[in-house]
């Protein structure tokens, strides 16, 4: 156990610190690489770990291409400009829409997608619209919370999602049922209390008459077009997929590979370069550092969370629930939701998935709002921090810690509600 965590700990440290620009993936697979020589791991777990998450992460990477792609387009500046103008110059209704757009990108296009296409977007039209320092950090505190807090609703909405679909053999259609509800009562949750904690921060009116019209920022109008056809046959064979049993990665990557040939077709992109710029870092960073975590697993940490969500099953239904959904939200704020993810699938499954699939829910839900305590606690945290270092903007872990621990309980506590 002791040499496990030391190997883990010391990885994470390296994956949030990047010092001298080593990527998090590069991070991650010396961890693995490691894990295997001390022995922390065999060879037949990293193909256990390569098996659990190789759909997870190819279907990942397709929704990521798919949303450059629509990001070259055009797609998303035209949503965000749209939902601006509806608010009126009210800046209130405003913070309401683009956390609605989070909501939906974050849903289609995943949270790492909200997190790396629709943050620059969002941050160059407030500087456009000249709103003020405290205003802009509102809204980009809000947008990157509802980032993860909305991507509950479909497989393919978190990484996290996936995963633990494809561990549990949960379908498409079955997901979608069982995470309506809660999905639905967080985005409510998180639009009231972030409107609550930033009021006095958010401008009672914006001069939405300087923006551009919707339709200049589109690159590609024969794209555009055939965009919203695309979407629309790719969500109906998730569904087809779904009936036939088949991997999501099929869909996502292979809808995505179409739709970046079609693109090409039509000259709105450059394929080779698409492809290069994709988060390909995040393909090792999910295998290394699973692999990492498999040694915190043959250490007997699974045991012991495996007890005690044996321990919170003796309360009530309600109890085992809303502490399961809690304790997956506390490990991932202190260790990242990603490693999380794995270790709590595990631990259920120990304790048995029969009879106990709210459970498997509320660790999705722990694992996707739980993170945003702290900012070392999910991926699209990390990756929404460092686009906007990036553009010049630096939130302190202070700053963002004074935000995420007041705000995260209570939608966390009200969306587990919805699975009761």
């Amino acid at each position: 156990m002791f040499l496990a965590s030391t190997l883990f700990l010391v990885t994470l440290l390296f994956v949030i610190w990047q010092p001298k620009g080593l990527q998090i993936g590069t991070t991650a697979v010396i961890g693995a690489i490691v894990a295997l020589i001390i022995g922390v791991v065999s060879f037949q777990d990293v193909l256990t770990v390569i098996d659990i998450v190789w759909d997870a992460t190819l279907a990942f990477i397709g929704i990521i291409i798919l949303s450059m792609v629509l990001d070259e387009i055009g797609f998303f500046e035209w949503a965000a400009i749209k939902m601006a103008k509806l608010s009126g110059g009210s800046g209130n209704k405003m913070f309401v829409y683009i956390l609605l757009l989070g909501a939906l990108v974050a849903a289609f296009f995943a949270n790492d997608g909200a997190a790396l296409i629709l943050t620059p977007i969002l941050l160059a039209k407030m500087k456009y619209l000249k709103m003020k320092p405290m205003a802009i950090f509102a809204f980009l505190m809000a947008g990157g919370f509802i980032g993860d807090a909305a991507s509950n609703p479909l497989v393919i909405s978190n990484l996290t999602n996936i995963v633990t679909a494809g561990y549990f053999d949960i379908g498409f259609v079955e997901y979608m049922k069982h995470m309506f509800v809660p999905n639905l009562l967080s985005i409510i949750a998180s639009i009231a209390i972030l409107w609550i904690y930033f009021r006095k921060d958010i401008p009672l009116t914006v001069d939405v008459t300087e923006l551009p019209e919707a339709s200049s920022v589109i690159k590609n109008h024969t794209m555009f077009k055939l965009s919203w056809w695309f979407l629309g046959f790719l969500m109906i064979g998730y569904f087809v997929g779904d009936h036939y049993h088949l991997p999501i990665s099929v869909f996502a990557l292979g809808g995505a590979l179409l739709f970046l040939a079609i693109a090409n077709h039509f000259k709105a992109t450059k394929p080779l370069m698409t492809i290069k710029a994709a988060p390909w870092q995040v393909v090792w960073f999910s295998i290394g550092l699973y692999v990492v975590v498999y040694g915190l697993k043959n250490a007997g940490l699974t045991d012991v969370i495996a007890s005690w969500i044996t321990a919170l099953q003796t309360q009530s239904h309600a109890v085992a629930v809303i502490g399961t959904g809690f304790l997956s939200g506390f490990i991932s704020s202190i260790m990242n939701n990603m490693p999380t993810i794995m270790i709590m699938d595990i631990a259920i499954d120990k304790v048995g998935y029969a009879g106990n699939e709210a459970l498997v829910y509320a660790n999705i839900l722990g694992s996707n709002l739980g993170p945003k305590m702290t900012p070392i606690g999910s991926l699209a945290t990390l990756l929404w921090l460092h686009v906007l270092a990036q553009k010049g903007v630096k939130i302190g872990w202070g700053e963002y810690m004074k935000v995420g621990l007041v705000i995260t309980p209570p939608v966390l506590f009200i969306a587990l509600l919805g699975l009761l």
